[in-house]
């Protein structure tokens, strides 16, 4: 790695860290449980927008994204953007819908939700499937950072294990976190997001410095290669790239992953008043289209970079924008790639730590509503806290033997299977006046629902129908036709005008008022 040494990257990931360290102390100073689980509902709402870009990027955009441009596969050239497009679909439903529930219900945790419209079961079973998740994403996103750092660290020649490294990245996360919660990390994801998309700029002004073009030639080289095609309307049985696939793909897992997600939702929540949350989800969709866009035309120009170069492709081809930044362009550019990973990967991961913490304390252990002191909930909080790093260590250390494919394709996999369940209760409840029989059965139905998907896709049993990322719709259905079963209806008593909280009325603070 030329001209770049330890002592400098080392430097550089220390001063950056104590940054996150002093905003943590300012923003943690007196943090109570509620400044932890929604900052006492202070945030600014362009503030949460623009930290949330970092945040629904993470290191899995950052370095996984590109990488796929030219792998060949799911996500192929510009086709991702067949599904950034039904994100747009996606946070309209949580702009116009899933928020002003949440608002309406003064909820923490947004599985609140399922223990009102339906009972106990539901709801745990609900949180559950967003611990698990939850747990799988933050571990394959630092999964994927932790292996480029070992690369770094073997370009020295220096022989550091994987597991150090692992554990090394989330013991930081942890300092900078445990106190302050999402009051530290709307700030925190501020500063990340910045750093991330200053990375991914300035690396395509250096590979177009190498290449001898600016921003002009540089988008008509993109434009005239393998690697621009953004729509693929051909093959909607075979192809896991069809535009229809990919929209309505897209549209589901931006509801789930966001709508449906504590981590996300959390952030969203912590805003003053409804009327700001929507605002902010609206203008952080609009702008994350350009965002992938930039993303996309990144990885497109690094496959440019290495034919023109003569580099070669890296078996996993995660990691070929570390091996240009790093190994064949100025040392400064490596610096900033390093400075935009750590943003990536911490944007993510640190609100997911949080929301994990939150979630397990609100929904299992009923801190809300226990009578135990202040300090007894923090001390909790605390331990929860730790127990959770210990876990998101475990599963990225078994993560680094069980995957070699493109990060982003196992991400969205795992959404299917997981989110499923998450779907199929949110939508059943929000669309079907019906009650259900509340009880051992809805943890079954969440559990064979995903089984019989997995089943059906693995044995490929949709008469040549490649499903692709759509799991995650017939996970949900499934999981919508079990609840159906063991539903009923109760007709309202005479007289009986109460409306329940989970209806949504046109409530004063919705954008139309």
């Amino acid at each position: 790695m030329k001209s770049l040494t330890p002592e400098l990257i080392f430097g550089v990931v220390a001063i950056y860290f104590l940054v996150l360290m002093a905003i943590s102390y300012f923003t943690s100073k007196d943090a109570d449980n509620a400044d932890f689980f929604l900052a006492n509902r202070k945030s600014p709402w362009y503030l949460v927008a623009f930290g949330m870009i970092g945040a629904s990027l993470s290191g899995v955009t950052f370095i996984s994204l590109p990488g796929a441009v030219g792998a060949g596969g799911g996500n192929q050239a510009f086709s991702y953007m067949q599904m950034v497009f039904g994100y747009l679909v996606g946070y309209a439903v949580i702009a116009l819908v899933l928020l002003p529930l949440y608002y309406k219900m003064n909820l923490t945790s947004i599985y609140g939700y399922l223990e009102e419209r339906f009972g106990k079961w539901s709801y745990k079973t609900g949180a559950f499937y967003f611990l698990l998740s939850r747990v799988i994403g933050a571990s394959l996103r630092l999964f994927l950072v932790a292996i480029v750092f070992l690369k770094i660290t073997e370009g020295f020649d220096m022989e550091i294990p994987f597991w150090l490294v692992v554990a090394a990245t989330i013991l930081l996360i942890w300092i900078y976190t445990f106190k302050g919660g999402i009051r530290t990390i709307v700030w925190t994801d501020t500063l990340q997001t910045f750093f991330m998309l200053t990375a991914v700029v300035l690396t395509i002004f250096a590979i177009g410095n190498a290449l001898d073009k600016n921003v002009g030639d540089l988008v008509e080289t993109i434009q005239k290669s393998d690697y621009s095609q953004m729509f693929y309307f051909e093959n909607f049985m075979t192809d896991s790239n069809n535009f229809f696939k990919q929209f309505i793909s897209g549209a589901l897992i931006a509801i789930v992953m966001t709508g449906l997600d504590q981590d996300m939702m959390q952030k969203n929540l912590s805003c003053r008043t409804l009327k700001d949350a929507q605002k902010n989800v609206l203008a952080f969709s609009v702008i994350l289209v350009f965002v992938n866009m930039l993303f996309l035309g990144l990885g497109a120009l690094l496959y440019i970079y290495a034919a023109n170069v003569g580099i070669e492709i890296p078996e996993r081809t995660d990691q070929l924008f570390a091996e240009i930044a790093l190994e064949h362009l100025s040392p400064a550019i490596g610096i900033v790639f390093i400075l935009g990973l750590i943003a990536a990967a911490y944007s993510s991961a640190d609100s997911a730590l949080a929301a994990l913490t939150t979630s397990f304390c609100v929904d299992f252990l009923d801190m809300e509503k226990n009578e135990k002191t202040e300090e007894e909930n923090k001390k909790t909080r605390f331990i929860v806290h730790i127990g959770f790093s210990v876990l998101l260590f475990l599963v990225i250390i078994a993560s680094y033997y069980l995957t070699d494919k493109p990060v982003i394709n196992n991400l969205f996999s795992a959404a299917g299977y997981t989110y499923g369940p998450l779907l199929g209760l949110f939508t059943f409840g929000l669309f079907s006046k019906s009650k259900i029989q509340d009880g051992w059965m809805v943890p079954v139905i969440c559990v064979v629902a995903p089984l019989i998907t997995y089943f059906l896709q693995v044995n490929n049993l949709f008469i040549g129908f490649e499903l692709g990322f759509l799991n995650i719709g017939l996970n949900g259905i499934l999981t919508f036709l079990g609840l159906m079963a063991i539903s009923y209806w109760e007709p309202k008593l005479e007289g009986d005008t109460d409306t329940p909280s989970w209806e949504v009325g046109n409530d004063e603070g919705l954008l139309d008022d």
